[in-house]
């Protein structure tokens, strides 16, 4: 019998190359509480529910009670009335879609349904468009980055389905003025869709804290559903999301049956049927582990955190906060003796992982970062991290792409390349290098991503995504066994 390998010391020497997951030095995809032991707990329970399946909440009560008792919890934090409802999803993308689908599904009379939305709302609802066919009609945002209400309610129509506000947007981490917005759409007998994915465990606690916060919650007259994801500020495993409808009228869309086959009726309450409970117990075991004022406590550390990084930017001339954060995630931009990439290489090579942000709307890339509590104890080490990279940023001058490559990937059209074009584009874009261990198609990123990014920076839109589409496609190759 061949000797079997240690795969738990492989899952360990593969996972050296990821980003670590704890240590409040990653500000970016991870949410870190900072807490040992309640981090152990998540991971337990999830461990202990991996083969548990939500698919049948008859035949595992269990998941059934806890999926009730943690929307309850968020129910109560976001003012929801008696009568409203929740389901547990797999993350923020999810979530956005079931509303997008049931807000679609709710008026089967519009036969070209629409939705209306801030150009800062997330991705995912472009995504939901895509996957249901609902049109996004998107409002500009002003200085502030927040839609003027009057444009929102312009922008409502007959074919509106959904109207759609966040609390607060990713990309700037501002609250959009959701009663006015909702208003708009009660007007007009619209569904009013509240974003509160990376905001909602936070902000409730910020107003209990004092802080000044738009209201945006279930006490808001006119929002009809709002999502809220626990795998982000309520620290738990990834991946959960609430998606909460203000009654059980407004969700019933949202959920599939089908008797059209010979196998047993499907009932699914998500976009999932099977679904694992590990994820579902892991973040039950974590927010009742935690309770209401251990989240109050984790809230307050993590906005001390928001407050002490502004200020140190603030002392740093290059640096400056593109607009005041209304939670926990800031955007920065750099004067023109340095840039946003160079910046990012050089928190990385410090051991801090950060997120830049491409151009948009005539506003200069920016470096996003996502404070957590875990943030709070490093917050001089971040503001010296970043400090000498910004001085090693200027040192290096702005990153600068050669006028004949922009000239020439401007020229180019997206809808009409080949893939040997974009094999030749990949490889110029400096995203194809040599083959990495066990990676075929040849795709190795470069430690430095500078030039890299400066290249997407100025490609359209849709260039870049055509760009980032074939880089993707080639990194996804299969591993095969020689024969």
């Amino acid at each position: 019998m061949p000797e079997t390998p240690d795969v738990l010391a492989l899952l360990r020497e593969r996972q050296e190359a990821d980003l670590p997951v704890h240590g409040g030095r990653t500000l970016a995809y991870v949410y870190d509480s900072g807490l040992a032991e309640v981090d152990r707990l998540g991971r337990e329970a999830v461990a202990a529910y991996a083969g548990s399946n939500g698919l049948d909440p008859t035949a595992f009560p269990s998941l059934l009670q806890m999926e009730n008792e943690l929307v309850g919890f968020a129910a109560d934090l976001l003012d929801a009335p008696q009568g409203a409802v929740g389901t547990v999803t797999s993350g923020g993308t999810e979530s956005v879609l079931l509303a997008v689908q049931g807000a679609r599904d709710s008026r089967p009379d519009v036969a070209r349904p629409s939705m209306v939305l801030p150009e800062t709302a997330h991705a995912a609802f472009h995504k939901a468009a895509h996957y249901f066919g609902v049109r996004p009609v998107t409002v500009p945002v002003g200085a502030d980055f927040r839609p003027d209400p009057a444009a929102v309610a312009d922008a409502i129509d007959d074919t509106t389905v959904l109207v759609v506000a966040s609390a607060p947007s990713y990309a700037h981490g501002v609250v959009d003025p959701v009663p006015a917005i909702a208003a708009a759409a009660a007007a007009r007998g619209v569904r009013c869709h509240v974003d509160a994915c990376i905001g909602g465990w936070v902000l409730p606690y910020a107003a209990r804290l004092g802080r000044p916060v738009t209201p945006w919650t279930f006490a808001v007259e006119g929002v009809t559903s709002i999502s809220v994801d626990t795998h982000k500020y309520a620290y738990a495993p990834k991946g959960t999301s609430v998606l909460l409808h203000r009654s059980s009228a407004l969700r019933r869309p949202q959920l599939f049956a089908s008797a059209a086959w010979p196998g047993y009726t499907m009932l699914n309450s998500t976009l999932q049927s099977t679904k694992s409970g590990g994820p579902l117990a892991g973040t039950w075991a974590v927010v009742t582990a935690l309770g209401d004022q251990g989240y109050l406590r984790l809230a307050a550390d993590a906005l001390e955190a928001v407050d002490r990084v502004v200020a140190g930017v603030g002392a740093i001339p290059q640096l400056r906060l593109v607009v005041a954060p209304d939670s926990t995630l800031l955007a920065l931009a750099t004067d023109e003796s340095c840039d946003v990439f160079t910046l990012t290489d050089e928190l990385v090579a410090r051991g801090w992982y950060v997120q830049p942000q491409m151009s948009w709307g005539g506003n200069a890339p920016t470096l996003h970062l996502s404070v957590s509590a875990a943030t709070l104890p490093l917050v001089d080490e971040l503001l010296e991290a970043l400090t000498s990279s910004v001085a090693a940023a200027v040192a290096a001058g702005p990153v600068r792409v050669d006028p004949d490559v922009v000239a020439f990937v401007e020229a180019l059209d997206p809808a009409a390349l080949t893939d040997a074009d974009f094999d030749g584009l990949l490889a110029a874009s400096g995203l194809v290098g040599p083959a990495a261990e066990g990676v075929s198609g040849g795709l190795a990123l470069p430690e430095r991503m500078a030039e890299v990014n400066a290249l997407l920076d100025v490609a359209a839109p849709a260039m870049r995504e055509a760009l980032l589409v074939a880089f993707l496609d080639r990194l996804a190759r299969p591993v095969r066994e020689p024969r």
